[in-house]
């Protein structure tokens, strides 16, 4: 016999979206199209916390991932296509902690399980992707850096909101819990599938063999899932550790402590910049980013040479395209008149080997090359001397004469 759950005061007090979660009732907020939900209660409950907010009369809250709620009532229904939601298959000898415990060890990464919970976390076309950022690296992507290394899907991480609970994604420190007043996010729409990877396997598996003295940020299990005491939260590096073209109208968002998300930039593609979004009252929120100023319009990225680009055919001629999702590929123009669809699009990068490690080539300055490497490990690691700049992403200088199978290669995207 079924038992309905217990309708809390709040809920009664407070039309419109309500939640069902652990036999109660809550009025509630949806996050990322309903991968998460803020619950709200008058009253003290089991993993709600006191959060007071100006506009919100309930003072109790918690952020729920979908996935652990009973019911949603009063949804208007999903806006366009849902994600592929994390399934983990469970039984009476292999409960939740255990699927979880396994996430947890590397020796566990070809575990049937894991395999099947990673290959429920599918990226799409058009999937909004997530990379947990600090202020110093707010302060990359504003001038000009590109998306590449370590990220996540929004819809896997919705229900972390605040700096305390995304502390687990960072990617830059050594415990992941500096500036813990406020984190940043850069959030993008994946252009293909083919620019992302697990990190499982001999292709990534030297990143687990890395020591603490030359990695930043939680160490890499190599099971394909965030270190992390208490979430299953399925990683990914962009392939190679590549650099991805910035698509339209990513964004740079703030979290501060009061778990409200704060759209600060949005990106801008014929203009090559990045238009601030946000008002008056959240300039406050930058005032720890080094060399950006809070009260700056517009932020330009420049016309420095790019790592890559996207390249698309059109008329039988090649255009530098940009990636406008969901709606597709287009030309990148400045009039709307000429951002004409491609009817071909490819990514293009530059390849190179230094003493024979596999490389990417970034830039170029005189007769130097700033490389980064596809597959580091601990022997790529020493015979080159790069540096770990972030979690999983080393870069090392390299004398130009040195360098071999120095190419321009297309990774064509399917249309």
């Amino acid at each position: 016999m079924s038992v309905a759950p217990e309708v809390s005061g709040a809920a009664e007090e407070r039309g419109g979206l309500r939640v069902a979660y652990g036999g109660a009732v809550y009025p509630a907020e949806e996050i990322a199209r309903g991968a998460a939900y803020e619950l709200f209660s008058a009253q003290e409950a089991a993993g709600f916390e006191w959060a007071p907010r100006p506009g919100v009369a309930l003072p109790w809250r918690r952020f729920t991932h979908a996935s652990e709620v009973d019911a949603v009532l009063g949804a208007a229904g999903p806006a366009g296509e849902a994600e592929a939601p994390l399934l983990v298959p469970l039984h009476r000898e292999r409960g939740w902690a255990q699927v979880h415990r396994l996430s947890q060890q590397p020796a566990a990464a070809a575990d049937p399980t894991l395999a099947a919970v990673r290959a429920s976390a599918v990226i799409r076309r058009g999937t909004r992707m997530v990379k947990v950022l600090s202020a110093r690296q707010l302060a990359g992507y504003a001038r000009g850096r590109l998306p590449y290394g370590f990220c996540h899907r929004e819809h896997d991480v919705a229900h972390l909101r605040t700096p305390e609970a995304l502390a687990v994604l960072r990617s830059d420190s050594p415990d992941g819990r500096a500036d813990l007043d406020v984190v940043y996010a850069l959030r993008w729409r994946a252009a293909d599938p083919t620019d992302y990877a697990q990190p499982v396997g001999t292709a990534y598996g030297g990143l687990t063999a890395l020591p603490s003295r030359d990695r930043l940020g939680p160490p890499v299990l190599g099971t394909g899932f965030v270190p992390s005491e208490a979430q299953l939260i399925p990683e990914f590096v962009t392939r190679d550790f590549a650099d991805l073209p910035m698509p339209a109208n990513a964004t740079l968002v703030a979290y501060p402590a009061s778990g409200v998300e704060v759209v600060l930039y949005r990106y801008e593609a014929e203009q090559r910049g990045w238009l601030r979004m946000v008002g008056p009252q959240w300039r406050h929120l930058l005032a720890g980013v080094p060399g950006l100023p809070p009260d700056q319009e517009y932020l330009p990225t420049g016309e420095a040479a790019r790592s890559t680009r996207l390249v698309g055919g059109y008329a039988g001629a090649a255009y530098e395209a940009v990636a406008d999702l969901p709606g597709g590929f287009r030309v990148l123009a400045m009039t709307r008149a000429a951002r004409y669809p491609v009817d071909a699009v490819a990514r293009r990068l530059r390849r190179a080997g230094w003493r024979g490690v596999p490389c990417l080539v970034l830039r170029e300055e005189a007769d130097w090359l700033r490389l980064r490497l596809t597959r580091p490990d601990p022997d790529a690691v020493a015979v080159t001397g790069a540096q770990c700049q972030e979690r999983g992403v080393y870069e090392v200088w390299a004398p130009a004469s040195e360098v071999t199978d120095d190419r321009v290669v297309d990774v064509p995207y399917p249309l």
